[in-house]
């Protein structure tokens, strides 16, 4: 098992109850229905860690999980189709913009649904995160909704639309697909 010790470690509704324990820290986004939970938990290889729900946009506080003593990672909301109050959105909104300020913040993962591909917002949550200093890694996921050929496909347009520096891989949790290269990649990250 990658991370044997992984645990959850507290949700904030505000920058000001960030933990301010030393180390590094990944953060992971993605559109209300990519599957971002998902891909966590096979990421991490524990059921239910991130809680994953048939109603998009369930996440609605940041949730902080400690891989290893210094290694993070955050589990932010969903955006686009979440159903929220303005309120929440503003909170939302606050929350994301204090990010780029925190030091122990160094990466970020991109959960895109293969199907959806890369839409304007996630190019600009990409172009955000690069401005900010952090390394990118985009995630295709739900590929096993796709043949061999339409994943090939939509990895190379990704590819195509992502600033140099910004790694892609195709991978499903249903499946474990690519499970291997995003530990991987997550460590490199966080080891960097």
């Amino acid at each position: 098992m990658q991370f044997p010790n992984v645990r959850f470690l507290l949700s904030v509704a505000s920058a000001e109850q960030f933990p301010n324990e030393p180390g590094r820290e990944v953060a992971f986004a993605g559109r209300s229905n990519a599957g971002k939970s998902s891909a966590i938990n096979a990421i991490i290889q524990r059921n239910g860690m991130a809680r994953t729900s048939k109603t998009p946009g369930r996440t609605r506080l940041l949730n902080f999980f400690e891989l290893e003593p210094g290694k993070r990672l955050v589990d932010l909301p969903g955006y686009g189709y979440a159903t929220a109050s303005p309120v929440e959105r503003k909170q939302w909104t606050g929350l994301i913009d204090s990010l780029p300020g925190r030091d122990f913040l160094i990466g970020l993962f991109l959960i895109v649904d293969i199907r959806r591909g890369l839409r304007d917002e996630d190019l600009q949550l990409v172009e955000w995160a690069i401005a900010s200093g952090w390394q990118v890694h985009a995630l295709l996921a739900k590929s096993d909704k796709l043949n061999q050929r339409e994943r090939s496909a939509a990895l190379k347009e990704a590819q195509a639309q992502l600033p140099d520096g910004v790694t892609v891989q195709i991978f499903s949790a249903h499946e474990g697909l690519g499970v291997e290269p995003a530990q991987k990649r997550l460590l490199q990250m966080l080891s960097s």
